[in-house]
C-alpha cells in the first residue's frame, strides 16, 4: 500500500521545521529492496515509525494524523532520507514528564529496521529542538569536575592520563590493586575494563577495599589526587545501585574521586539513566562495548558511532569512549573528531544537522584502544586539543621501565605536543618519553624514522 500521500510531504522546508521547534529530525541512509519505489518505501518507513500500519484501520482520526512522522526530504541517488517526528509522539516519564532515549530509539530505530521492503536504513544524524533538550537529563558532572579534583584549572585543564588494568580479566584482588598502585605513581585515572565487576576469582567486596588503599597510598606518596572508575554494570537496577553504594561507602572520604562506569550500549538507556539519576554526584563513564555491531561502517542498518555519542550526552553521560580516530588499534578515521566536537561543544555541525545544546553540560571524549606516548602527538594535532581522558592499557603496562613510567610518558607526550616541540628533541630531555621509543619500536619506526640514531639507541 502506497502511503506517501499521508506520510510524506516534500514541500516541508528543513529550516522551517527547525525554526518551529516542534519536531525531532532524523537523517538516514536508506535503500529500498528491488521492485519498491523510493518515496513509497520511505513513506512506509515513516508510517511504521509513528502512527501507521500496512492497512487502513478504523481507529485513525484527525488527531492521529496530526502526529504522523513525515518524510520531508529524499535523494535516491545518495540514499538520503529525512523524517520529521512530532515531539508529541515520544513517550514521557510519569514521574517527572521528561523525555527518554528508549522512546526515541523505539520509534526511530524500531520495527523499521526489519521491514520487508527496506534493504537497509542507517541513522546518520538527528536534530533535537530546544524544548526537547530541556526535557533530557544531560550530564550532571563533566571533565571540569575531574580537573578540579586534580587541582587544575576548571577550563582547559588538559589531558588526563589514564589506564585500564591489564589483563582485563584474570587478576586476583591483590595483583589487581598492586597494578593500580603502580600506575597511580605516575598517572591520574584508572578504570575497570568493561567485563570487570564481581568475578568469582576477584570479588568486588575484596578488591574494592584494596583499590581504595592503593589509591590512598599513591596519593600519599605523590601528593596528587587520583581517580578510579568502578564498573557498576548489571542487568538489574537494584544490583547496580547496590554496587555503587558499596563502592562509595568503601572509598569514604575519597568517594568524590570515584566515577561509575556503565556498559551503556549492551546495558541500554535504562542502565545509563539509573546511574545518572541515582548517583548524580559521580562522574558517569559510558563504555560503548559492543556498539560496532550496529555502528561499524560495514553495517548498513542501525545507527552510527556519531549518533550513539550524541545520544549519550542527552542521557547524561559525563564521558563516552569515542575511539582513537585512526591513531590506535580500533576502527576509525581522523574525521571522527567531529564526534568529539559534537559532545563537548555547545553548538556543532553534524553530518547533516547543526545542533545547539543550549547550555547542556558537555560529555568528555574518552580515547582508548592501542594508544601510547608515540601515537598521542598525532592524535592531539588532529583533534586540536588535549582536553580528553585517555585510557592506555598497553601504552602504560607495556612501557619498558614500569607502569608509572608509562603514565609519565603519556603526560610528557601531551606536554611535547602542547609546546610544539619536535618529539625526538623533546625525548632527549624527558627520559620516560624517550624510553617509550624503545618500548614500542614498531610504532617508533613507523612514526619517527631514524629515531635510533638520533636518540643513540643501538639495539
Amino acid at each position: 500500500m502506497d502511503q506517501s500521500a499521508r506520510y510524506a510531504n516534500l514541500d516541508l522546508k528543513e529550516d522551517d521545521l527547525i525554526k518551529g521547534g516542534k519536531h525531532i529530525l532524523v537523517a538516514y541512509k536508506m535503500k529500498p529492496k528491488e521492485g519498491y519505489g523510493y518515496l513509497e518505501a520511505a513513506a512506509h518507513f515513516a508510517a511504521e515509525s509513528s502512527t501507521g500500519t500496512n492497512v487502513e484501520v478504523s481507529t485513525t482520526d484527525d488527531f492521529t494524523k496530526g502526529v504522523d512522522a513525515l518524510v520531508y526530504y529524499i535523494d535516491e541517488a545518495t540514499e538520503d532520507m529525512r523524517i520529521a517526528y512530532p515531539l508529541d509522539l515520544f513517550d514521557r516519564n510519569v514521574t517527572d514528564g521528561r523525555m527518554m532515549i528508549v522512546s526515541f530509539l523505539t520509534l526511530a530505530i524500531g520495527n523499521n529496521q526489519g521491514m520487508g521492503d527496506i534493504k537497509h536504513a542507517k541513522m546518520i544524524d538527528f536534530y533535537v529542538p530546544e524544548r526537547a533538550i530541556q526535557l533530557f537529563d544531560g550530564p550532571s558532572r563533566d571533565i571540569s569536575d575531574m580537573w578540579r579534583i586534580l587541582g587544575r584549572p576548571v577550563k582547559d585543564g588538559g589531558y588526563i592520563a589514564g589506564t585500564i588494568i591489564k589483563p582485563k580479566l584474570g587478576l586476583r584482588p591483590e595483583p589487581f590493586a598492586n597494578a593500580a598502585y603502580q600506575f597511580w605513581l605516575g598517572g591520574d585515572f584508572i578504570k575497570n575494563d568493561e567485563p570487570q565487576g564481581n568475578q568469582v576469582f576477584c570479588p568486588m567486596k575484596k578488591v574494592i577495599p584494596l583499590v581504595r588503599d592503593a589509591l590512598r597510598r599513591a596519593q600519599d606518596e605523590t601528593g596528587q589526587a587520583k581517580l578510579f572508575s568502578a564498573n557498576i554494570t548489571a542487568d538489574d537496577h537494584a544490583e547496580m545501585i547496590a554496587r555503587g553504594e558499596y563502592v562509595l561507602e568503601t572509598f569514604g572520604p575519597d568517594a568524590d574521586k570515584v566515577a561509575f562506569l556503565v556498559d551503556g550500549y549492551v546495558g541500554g538507556p535504562g542502565m545509563v539513566t539509573t546511574a545518572r539519576r541515582y548517583f548524580p554526584q559521580q562522574y558517569l563513564h559510558y563504555h560503548r562495548a559492543g556498539h560496532g555491531a550496529v555502528t561499524s561502517p560495514s553495517a548498513k542498518r542501525g545507527y552510527t558511532a556519531f549518533v550513539l555519542s550524541k545520544m549519550s550526552r542527552l542521557q547524561g553521560a559525563s564521558g563516552i569512549h569515542v575511539g582513537t580516530m585512526g591513531y590506535g588499534k580500533m576502527e576509525g578515521e581522523a574525521s571522527d573528531k567531529n564526534i568529539a566536537y559534537m559532545i563537548e561543544r555547545d553548538e556543532c555541525q553534524g553530518p547533516v544537522y547543526f545542533q545547539k545544546w543550549y547550555g547542556m553540560k558537555p560529555t568528555t571524549p574518552i580515547i582508548s584502544g592501542g594508544m601510547n606516548a608515540l601515537r598521542l602527538p598525532g592524535f592531539f594535532e588532529n583533534l586540536g586539543h588535549g582536553n580528553v581522558i585517555n585510557t592506555s592499557g598497553g601504552g602504560s603496562y607495556g612501557h619498558i621501565d614500569s607502569p608509572a613510567a608509562g603514565a609519565i610518558s603519556l603526560r610528557q607526550s601531551y606536554e611535547c605536543w602542547k609546546s610544539g616541540a619536535d618529539p625526538i628533541e623533546f625525548a632527549k630531555s624527558h627520559k620516560e618519553f624517550a624510553r617509550a621509543f624503545e618500548s614500542f619500536p614498531g610504532d617508533a619506526d613507523k612514526l619517527y624514522p631514524g629515531w635510533r640514531q638520533k636518540l643513540g639507541v643501538h639495539k
